[in-house]
């Protein structure tokens, strides 16, 4: 779950500085594809949490 907040924080940095900075358009993009990874990498782990191993 760290890693997601520390995804999803690392996105919304780039993405500012993307916006703000003049010529860093690309970091905006950079932004969103970790956003991207981010919710992917979540909906992975919530959905495999729910199941339980039966041994």
């Amino acid at each position: 779950m760290a890693l997601v907040l520390f995804l999803v924080i690392v996105a919304i940095v780039l993405g500012l500085v993307g916006v703000v900075a003049d010529g860093l358009g690309y970091l905006l993009f950079i932004g969103i594809a970790v956003l991207i990874v981010a919710l992917i990498l979540s909906a992975v782990r919530f959905r495999r949490g729910g199941r339980s191993v039966n041994r």
